[in-house]
């Protein structure tokens, strides 16, 4: 993945394939069309005599009516201005005119809006979307707010101003005057106001509409033929007396999705649509009837389909969110972005994969491809009637000659003029969360996610210690002809068997410590042992450990098990970005050295579809740390673990930065420069770094005592960064680290009892500490 950008700048012709392909190109390719369209419809002006006609028709048929009928009016998009609407004198032509229609008219000047649609009293409903007051509006605030000069000016001449001097309308202005001055409105552009009724209710079940506008007055009976409901999107919080099955006695398919509701109760809106005979229901899950789909269809038995889904398959599923019409993800380009980068924006919803591997080789680098303008355009389906799948032929049987194909056969009977589909997540289900995974291409229900991020914060805080299990967990010996031995591979039972390992012996290796050096259960302990603070001795070591307010240590990033915690993280990303946070994430597989697989973005479809190279962490971007010489770095410190109860653990007095790649320099011309340039005092970093480390092993400690055993000794690698307030930041905790270096180099230790340290002595000092007890250039921590 690192190549792309490469690529579609130097391979001739890709980036424009690509961009067909993904539909970003369709500003260039009709940018003439579009600027000649434009620049028409900005020198059309409205027809008075085309306004007039449509009038005059609206007449002819109140005499035909009667002078009492009431008039529907339709005049969208007619070019009308504010001079020929007051022209118009609709209010004296239409004194029972119950509707008006002037979307995407040129309408600029609030007050003149204000002042003749006011004047027809007996309207229901008034469509103003899309007019250019509303637009310049905003516009125009946005202007005066770019100048703090001209901003401070303005106020300073507003406040000399009376108020009914000056003409500045919000929108929420317009619609309170507009309001104000009808008070037996409906609908104001497409929303439903607090006073609407049956009429609205009419209109949206399709009774009323321009061919028949309705009676004046309340209309008894004429919603009995109603069947179906579409409330959808109409600003609704709290449904009328009208909205009842005695209105409404035919009433079995509705839909109420995209409203609050939030002015009636979970319990007395579930009990009043109860009383209807739905079959069935469109809603928002969570929503205003609660969080779960299951829960909503045990209060309603009788309904057959919930937002498009068998009532059936829901119970059998166990989905507690459901939706059949998830709107799909759109890319998404700024008009100035280049080819390139629009196709990297939108790849992440044609991307496809697949991993090679062999007997040697069994982590190889995922392979990412785009299948060609037939398959790319395949769209989604849980019932899919086709399957994709990668093929590789090898004419010579060597992987260097291989041709890639993507096979498409038919799983189903197919009817000629079918939509063909896949399943874009094919044999992944809900235990490998589905739902959440779909937000890869679909626009999921934000705000569950955003509740289960929630939940998710306040359990840090509240949910008691699960007991340990017994997976993961190591038997640690030695060979029956040594006293101790150290060795990087997994002493497993079969090797325990092949070498005669008995447990009268020291290793290097403790039981339960993947919890340190697995990526995802080093975030679990750490977060675990938070909970434990309280209650505990573990609080006495943590003093020292400031926590964020959720639960978590300051020097621990938000992580998140994508395997385990997609919808957390999901709800984590949504909320950011609802309060305009960074929202950079780093994905880092389980268990592979660093940057192996390893990705940062911002990008949540491609976070959730990089799930699919192999299980993984995303972990919060440290967007703002510390710098050397204008580049970041991170430090390796190593950790000698003699016992884990009681915890005694060593901190090495010489450490490593990290610049880039394996740029290292001198420690103490890297802390002495570190210094200079940033004027803080290392010795208060290191204790911060100190504290960390300590507050890791205490965490393992108290959340796995089953860690210890006499008979082991471990070192371990420890890799931090600092943010921009020379605070630590964890990294990772790594088992049996890279020591090349350390015993390559001889350095100053300039922490602990200082002094020169020799980097043949590496090994021989680590095993002095672990097995002799002495502490020559290691500070106990």
């Amino acid at each position: 993945m690192s190549n792309v950008r490469f690529g579609l700048r130097e391979v001739p012709g890709l980036a424009e394939r690509m961009a067909t392909l993904m539909c970003v190109d369709l500003d260039l390719k009709s940018n003439d069309e579009n600027l000649e369209s434009e620049t028409q419809e900005e020198e059309k002006s409205g027809s008075l005599d085309n306004v007039l006609e449509i009038l005059q028709k609206e007449m002819d048929k109140v005499k035909e009516r009667g002078v009492d009928a009431a008039i529907w009016l339709e005049l969208e998009a007619l070019g009308i201005d504010d001079e020929m609407l007051k022209s118009l004198e609709l209010s004296t032509k239409f004194p029972n005119l119950v509707a008006l229609n002037l979307w995407g008219n040129k309408l600029e000047d609030a007050e003149t809006i204000i002042q003749e649609v006011t004047k027809c009293r007996r309207l229901k409903a008034i469509w103003l979307n899309d007019n250019r007051a509303l637009r310049l509006m905003r516009v125009s605030l946005a202007l005066i707010c770019s100048s703090s000069l001209v901003c401070s000016c303005l106020l300073r001449f507003f406040s000399n101003m009376s108020r009914s001097s000056v003409c500045i309308f919000s929108g929420d202005r317009i619609s309170k005057l507009i309001l104000d001055g009808i008070p037996g409105l409906e609908i104001y552009n497409s929303c439903f106001t607090s006073n609407f009724g049956e009429w609205a209710l009419g209109f949206c079940g399709s009774i009323f509409g321009a061919d028949n506008p309705g009676c004046l007055s309340e209309c008894s009976g004429s919603l009995a033929s109603i069947t179906t409901l579409d409330l959808s999107n109409r600003c609704v919080r709290c449904l009328p007396k009208a909205f009842s099955p005695i209105m409404l006695p035919s009433l079995s398919h509705l839909n109420i999705r995209g409203n609050q509701l939030d002015q009636i109760s979970v319990d007395d809106l579930l009990q009043l649509l109860k009383s209807f005979t739905l079959q069935t229901l469109e809603v928002d899950i969570p929503g205003p009837l609660g969080n779960s789909a299951l829960q909503i269809l045990e209060y309603l038995p009788n309904l057959s389909f919930l937002n498009g889904i068998s009532a059936s398959v829901i119970t059998e599923t166990g989905k507690h969110v459901i939706d059949s019409a998830l709107q799909p993800r759109l890319p998404e380009w700024a008009p100035s972005e280049p080819l390139p980068d629009r196709v990297i924006g939108a790849m992440w919803l044609y991307l496809m994969t697949y991993r090679l591997a062999d007997e040697e080789k069994i982590d190889e680098t995922p392979v990412w491809y785009v299948m060609d303008e037939l398959g790319s355009a395949l769209r989604h389906s849980d019932d899919a009637n086709f399957r994709v799948a990668p093929f590789l032929f090898m004419p010579d049987g060597k992987l260097a000659s291989a041709v890639s194909f993507s096979v498409l056969w038919p799983i189903q009977d197919v009817h000629h003029g079918e939509e063909c589909t896949r399943d874009f997540l094919f044999g992944i289900g809900e235990d490998k969360q589905r739902s959440a995974r779909l937000t890869a291409w679909f626009h999921t229900p934000e705000n569950y996610f955003i509740q289960e991020f929630k939940k998710y914060q306040q359990q840090l805080a509240s949910r008691s210690l699960p007991a340990p299990k017994e997976a993961l967990i190591t038997r640690t010996t030695n060979p029956k002809d040594a006293d101790i031995i150290w060795t990087s591979m997994q002493v497993d039972p079969e090797v325990k068997k092949a070498f005669e390992l008995t447990d009268l012996h020291y290793t290097n290796q403790f039981p339960f410590e993947a919890c340190l050096v697995m990526k995802h259960h080093l975030a679990e302990t750490i977060l675990k042992a938070a909970y434990l603070m309280t209650i505990s001795l573990f609080l006495d070591s943590m003093l020292n450990c400031t926590c964020c307010g959720t639960g978590r240590p300051e020097w621990l990033q938000p992580t998140y098990n994508l395997e385990t915690q997609l919808s957390q993280l999901i709800g984590d990303y949504f909320v950011r970005k609802q309060d305009a946070l960074n929202n950079l994430w780093i994905l880092k597989p389980w268990n592979m050295a660093r940057t192996i697989d390893t990705t940062v973005t911002e990008d949540l479809s491609a976070i959730i579809r990089l799930m699919e190279t192999g299980p993984k962490i995303c972990q919060k971007y440290i967007e703002h740390p510390a710098l050397f010489k204008g580049r970041k770095f991170d430090l390796r410190y190593i950790v000698l673990v003699r016992s884990m109860d009681p915890v005694q653990i060593f901190l090495f007095d010489v450490f490593w930065n990290y610049r880039g790649r394996l740029n290292h320099m001198n420690t103490p011309e890297f802390v002495r420069e570190f210094e200079e340039e940033h004027q803080v005092n290392w010795q208060t970093i290191h204790q911060g770094i100190q504290d960390m480390i300590r507050s890791v092993f205490d965490s393992a400690a108290a959340v796995h005592p089953e860690m210890h055993n006499p008979q082991s000794r471990a070192m371990y690698g420890v890799d931090v960064m600092l943010d921009h307030l020379f605070k630590p930041k964890l990294l990772e905790v790594t088992y049996c680290p890279d020591c090349g270096r350390a015993c390559k180099y001889d350095t100053e230790a300039i922490v602990g009892n200082g002094g020169i340290f020799r980097g043949r002595d590496f090994f021989n000092t680590v095993f002095e500490c672990l097995f002799l007890g002495k502490t020559a250039h290691v500070t106990p921590l």
